[in-house]
């Protein structure tokens, strides 16, 4: 399928500035969730460019680079693992993707989405499951979400070592179940998710 086509199809109803929105780290058991927003220009094509999952690290940020000096805007939303915990994960989801929409310099007037909704947004908008295989605009999103928080994540690992966040990234690995058993979790833990509140506290003598 042509990623571009898609986006296309809204450029011929009238929209202009198309801004494609997607988040990494849903799933993970430590650390924020990160969403980007990317309006690409119209006739542009980035070599490679697909969905995040199924890139490679090394060309992952390649890519990251090529849609930066690609792209006409582009936002960033972080929430951080207390407020996941707060108010859950998916509201943390729409929140990020509402903070990286305001991060755009220029606005958009439309939205496209991977798998959510935000009932709060002002602007046109379109939900898609799967997005980031059937739109550009996502897929750039995708890839800006992906390694801002694997960065996050490896800036972690210098704060709280004894984890392992540089290689899992914070997901449920069985390496890091092993760390959270044996040091209990870091203030970056999602407490609230169930993998983590499941897991028995590491024995402390008095």
């Amino acid at each position: 399928m042509d990623i571009y086509r898609y986006d296309e199809s809204f450029r011929r109803k009238g929209f202009h500035r198309i801004a494609g929105i997607d988040e990494a780290g849903r799933g993970p058991l430590a650390g924020p969730v990160v969403a980007s927003a990317v309006v690409l220009p119209p006739g542009r094509r980035i070599r490679g460019l697909r969905d995040s999952k199924k890139v490679p690290e090394k060309e992952r940020e390649s890519l990251f680079f090529d849609v930066l000096c690609s792209c006409l805007d582009v936002g960033v939303g972080i929430v951080d693992a207390e407020t996941i915990d707060r108010v859950n994960i998916l509201e943390s989801t729409r929140l990020a993707m509402q903070m990286a929409v305001k991060d755009l310099t220029f606005g958009a007037d439309l939205l496209l989405i991977d798998a959510i909704v935000l009932p709060s947004a002002e602007i046109a908008q379109v939900s898609m499951i799967r997005g980031e295989s059937r739109s550009a605009s996502i897929a750039a999103a995708s890839i800006i979400a992906k390694v801002v928080r694997d960065g996050i994540m490896r800036d972690y690992d210098s704060i709280y070592p004894e984890y392992g966040f540089a290689h899992h990234k914070g997901y449920s690995t069985k390496e890091h179940m092993e760390r959270i058993i044996l040091h209990g979790p870091c203030p970056i833990h999602r407490r609230s998710f169930e993998k983590v509140l499941s897991l028995p506290l590491p024995f402390m003598e008095d």
